[in-house]
């Protein structure tokens, strides 16, 4: 098994209670982690609020997709997801709540964001307006927090997901 990448977000990760849900994932869906047997483990945003907010919207079954720079990425020395992948999302103390399993990615400009996606992240109203109101917020706040300034024209990483553990969560 690959050692887990730790996202560097600046909420604690208890990568101790994450390795030992994929252990229990992994002897309860061999199949699953053929493709690969590595994940990540982070949650979501830089911040204990939203990252429990979305967390949230993840377990009430209404968001599947999410969005982030490859800026970040590339500045906490993570992989780009790709299909078949998986990432342990913790809440804002560290605990694991689910293990994810990426399905889809595109990459693209801001504006290549659409009604369907939005739809799919599942925040505030779901609405395109909505999506790109508080991604252009989130997005300028994380650049600067890195020394950079956002544009739209940044590329940025679409993602659809799947929840596949623990069995009460999943998909």
């Amino acid at each position: 098994m690959a050692e887990p990448a730790l996202s560097s977000h600046a909420l604690p990760l208890d990568s101790d209670a994450a390795a030992a849900m994929w252990e229990a994932y992994r002897a309860a869906r061999p199949e699953a982690v053929l493709a690969g047997g590595e994940y990540t483990v982070e949650h979501f945003v830089d911040n204990a609020r939203l990252a429990d907010e979305l967390l949230d919207i993840v377990l009430s079954g209404r968001k599947r997709a999410t969005a982030e720079l490859v800026a970040d990425f590339v500045a906490r020395g993570d992989l780009v997801p790709r299909i078949g992948s998986h990432w342990i999302a913790c809440d804002s103390s560290g605990a694991p709540r689910i293990i994810m399993r990426t399905t889809e990615l595109r990459l693209g400009p801001f504006t290549s964001g659409d009604a369907a996606f939005a739809a799919d992240e599942g925040e505030d109203d779901g609405s395109l307006e909505s999506w790109q109101r508080e991604h252009r917020r989130y997005w300028t706040r994380v650049a600067a927090a890195r020394g950079a300034e956002w544009s739209e024209e940044d590329e940025i990483v679409f993602e659809r997901f799947r929840v596949a553990w623990p069995p009460e969560h999943a998909d």
